[in-house]
């Protein structure tokens, strides 16, 4: 995201990423996890700068990746804790503004 674009909210905007954060900026996580031969994949939490994928990290959560896996089905793993993810960061979020 652009400095320009991101302005007033800089620091403040938090995104949810397919990937244990700084591995595997960008799309295609899942594909690129598989390729490498990763034992781990995961979801990242993080706050949005102008830097691909590069804010600071809230909160994080590991899946194994699975003999046999496929992009599809390492998906569905991290989508799980993706759902399980978000609202422990937005409550780690919210902590740190009171």
């Amino acid at each position: 995201m652009t400095s320009a674009l991101l302005g007033p909210w800089a620091g403040k905007m938090i995104n949810i990423h397919p990937s244990l954060l700084p591995l595997y900026r960008g799309t295609n996580t899942h594909e690129r996890a598989l390729a490498d031969g990763a034992k781990v994949h995961g979801c990242s939490v993080h706050y949005v700068t102008s830097e691909l994928d590069g804010g600071p990290i809230i909160a994080q959560a590991e899946v194994p990746v699975l003999p046999g896996d496929t992009p599809e089905t390492l998906s569905a793993r991290v989508l799980t804790e993706e759902h399980k993810l978000y609202p422990k960061a937005l409550a780690i979020v919210a902590n740190q503004l009171t």
